[in-house]
C-alpha cells in the first residue's frame, strides 16, 4: 500500500514550494501538489511536461528552441547554448515515454533529435578523438555543436559521448537505421583506443579533453592535480555502449571488453570506495562531486549485481553517502530529505531529488525495505512542486533547464513506476518495463501491439482489465501463477484493475487482446 492511499483527504499548507502550495497528509508528510495519488499525479506530470517540450517555440535559425539553449526563456532567448549530455538525456527520457504512452510523436521527437546531433557535432575523422560529439555550440545559433562551454572550441566530454553512443545503439535497435549503430561503433573505437588503467587522480578516460590535439583541458598550469579536467566518474553510460555492441557482436568487441573491464575494476577500487564521484555539468570549471555521478552510479550496480558480489552494501553505502554530503533539510518538518545537486552547488534540485526518489525506489523493490520506498516516494512528490500548470519544469532556483526539468527528470518517474508497478495510474493501459528495447507500441481499447527488438524479454504492464488472450508471433501464450521461462503470463489484480507480466522467448510480436 503506497504512502498516500491512507488518506482520503489531503490538508492545504501555507508554505509553498516551487509553483504551488504544499499539501499533506494528516500525518504532515507531503503529498504531490497534482492528486491524493502518486500514479495520477505522475500521468499528469508526465504529459504536461512532454506537452511543453513538443510545443517549445522554434528559435531564430528555425530549430526547436532545445536545440540551441540549455535554459528556456519565456519572454527572450537565453544567453547560454545546450547543455553538456542535454540530447543524449532527452532521448533516454523519450524512450521510455514512448513506451509508457504509444504516442509517435515521441518516437518521431527521437529520430529528429538523433539525426541534427549526429550531423551537427562530431569530431572530424582525422582527430586524436575522431568521430566523437562536441557536447556545446560556442555560437548560439549556428546550429553546430563545435566544443565546450567551459574550456571552449574544439574541447570535449568523453563521457557525454559515451551516453550519447548507448542511445544510439537504441535508436538503432528502435528502427534499423545502420547510421546510428555505424556512429556508435566509432565513438565506441576512439574511447576504448583511449581508456587506461586511471588512479585516485585520474580516471580511464578525461572529463574534458581537445578532441582535435588530445590535449587535457587544465584551468592552467599551476591548478592542483585535483582540480584539472582528469577526472569524472560518470562511465555508465560508456559501459553500457560497449556492453550492447558486444552484445550485437558489432565492432571491436575485444577491445570494448578490455576496456569495459578496466572502467569496471576503477570504478570498484577508486570511487566506489572513495566517494570521489568528481564533475558532470558543463557550466562549472572547479571541482565539485555530483550527486548525478554517485545514484546514477548506484543505480547501475543494482541493475547489475553480477559484477558487484556486494551491491546490495555498495549501492546503499552511495546512497547514503548523498545524505551526508548533499542532504538538504529544510523540508524535513514535511517527512522529506531533498537533494542538493553538487559541492559546488549546495542547492536543491529537481531531477536530482526525483533520481534520489527513483533509486531508493530501485533499492526497495530489490530488497524489500519499505523505508526506503516510504522516502523515495516522498522525494518524488517533492520533485513534483516544480512543475507548473502548463508543464513547465523549474530548478527551484527560477531557471527551467532542459536537462533537470525534461531529459534527466522524466526518466526518473518511469523508473520508479518500474521499480513499482502498482504505483503506476489506475484505470489506464501502461507498459512499465521492458527488458528489450521497444521498437513500436500501440494502444486502443481492444488491444496492445507492440515490437521487441530482442526475441526473448520480459514486459511489466499495468491494465484496466485482465487479457483474454495474449499472442506472441501468432501463437498464443498460457496464462500461469508464475512466469516461466517459456513463453507465458502471469495476472496480479489490484483493487480496481491489475498487473500484467509477459515473458516471451520466441519472438519480439506481441498482442494483447481484452
Amino acid at each position: 500500500m503506497f504512502l498516500c492511499s491512507f488518506y482520503i483527504a489531503a490538508q492545504t499548507n501555507p508554505d509553498k514550494l516551487g509553483y504551488h502550495d504544499i499539501r499533506t497528509d494528516k500525518s504532515g508528510n507531503i503529498l504531490p501538489w497534482y492528486s491524493n495519488d502518486e500514479g495520477e499525479s505522475i500521468d499528469h506530470i508526465l504529459n504536461i511536461v512532454w506537452n511543453f517540450w513538443d510545443t517549445m517555440r522554434a528559435d531564430y535559425n528555425g530549430l526547436p528552441y532545445y536545440m540551441n539553449h540549455q535554459v528556456w526563456s519565456k519572454d527572450c532567448n537565453d544567453h547560454r547554448g545546450a547543455g553538456g549530455d542535454q540530447f543524449a538525456m532527452a532521448l533516454s527520457s523519450w524512450r521510455r515515454l514512448y513506451e509508457y504512452s504509444g504516442n509517435p510523436r515521441i518516437m518521431e521527437n527521437m529520430k529528429f533529435i538523433a539525426d541534427y546531433y549526429l550531423s551537427h557535432s562530431l569530431s572530424s575523422p582525422n582527430d586524436d578523438w575522431a568521430n566523437i560529439p562536441y557536447p556545446y555550440n560556442t555560437l548560439r545559433y549556428s546550429g553546430y555543436y563545435d566544443g565546450d562551454m567551459i574550456t571552449g572550441k574544439g574541447f570535449t566530454q568523453p563521457d557525454k559521448a559515451g551516453s550519447f553512443g548507448y542511445e544510439l545503439v537504441n535508436m538503432y535497435k528502435i528502427t534499423g537505421y545502420q547510421d546510428y549503430l555505424d556512429a556508435a561503433i566509432n565513438i565506441a573505437n576512439t574511447l576504448s583506443k583511449h581508456v587506461k588503467p586511471g588512479d585516485n587522480n585520474n580516471s580511464p578516460l578525461p572529463f574534458r579533453v581537445n578532441a582535435v590535439t588530445g590535449k587535457i583541458g587544465v584551468l592552467d598550469e599551476g591548478t592542483p592535480i585535483e582540480m584539472k579536467y582528469t577526472y569524472t566518474s560518470n562511465w555508465t553510460g560508456t559501459m553500457k555502449l560497449f556492453t550492447e555492441l558486444i552484445s550485437l557482436g558489432k565492432g571491436n568487441t575485444a577491445e570494448y571488453q578490455k576496456s569495459f573491464d578496466t572502467i569496471l575494476n576503477w570504478i570498484k577500487n577508486y570511487p566506489v570506495k572513495t566517494n570521489k564521484w568528481g564533475p558532470f555539468f558543463e557550466d562549472v570549471g572547479l571541482w565539485s562531486d555530483t550527486q548525478i555521478n554517485a545514484v546514477t552510479c548506484a543505480q547501475y550496480i543494482m541493475d547489475n549485481p553480477q559484477y558487484f558480489p556486494d551491491w546490495k552494501e555498495n549501492s546503499r553505502s552511495i546512497l547514503d553517502w548523498v545524505y551526508k554530503e548533499l542532504g538538504n533539510t529544510n523540508w524535513k518538518k514535511y517527512g522529506v530529505t531533498v537533494v542538493n545537486e553538487q559541492t559546488d552547488y549546495r542547492k536543491p534540485g529537481n531531477s536530482h531529488t526525483a533520481r534520489q526518489g527513483a533509486a531508493e525506489l530501485l533499492y526497495a523493490s530489490k530488497t524489500g525495505d519499505t523505508s526506503c520506498k516510504i522516502a523515495g516516494l516522498r522525494q518524488l512528490n517533492w520533485a513534483s512542486y516544480m512543475v507548473n500548470n502548463d508543464g513547465e519544469s523549474t530548478y527551484i532556483s527560477g531557471e527551467t533547464w532542459m536537462t533537470d526539468g525534461y531529459g534527466d527528470f522524466v526518466r526518473h518517474y518511469l523508473r520508479a513506476l518500474a521499480a513499482f508497478p502498482e504505483l503506476a495510474v489506475a484505470g489506464q493501459n501502461h507498459m512499465l518495463s521492458a527488458s528489450s528495447v521497444v521498437k513500436s507500441i500501440s494502444y486502443n481499447k481492444s488491444k496492445i501491439n507492440y515490437e521487441t527488438f530482442d526475441n526473448s524479454s520480459n514486459e511489466v504492464f499495468r491494465l484496466t482489465s485482465k487479457p483474454k488472450e495474449i499472442i506472441v508471433n501468432e501463437i498464443t501464450i498460457h496464462e500461469l501463477s508464475n512466469v516461466s521461462e517459456n513463453d507465458s503470463w502471469s495476472w496480479k489484480p489490484l483493487e480496481k484493475d491489475g498487473v500484467l507480466i509477459i515473458n516471451h522467448k520466441n519472438g519480439g510480436k506481441v498482442s494483447i487482446k481484452f
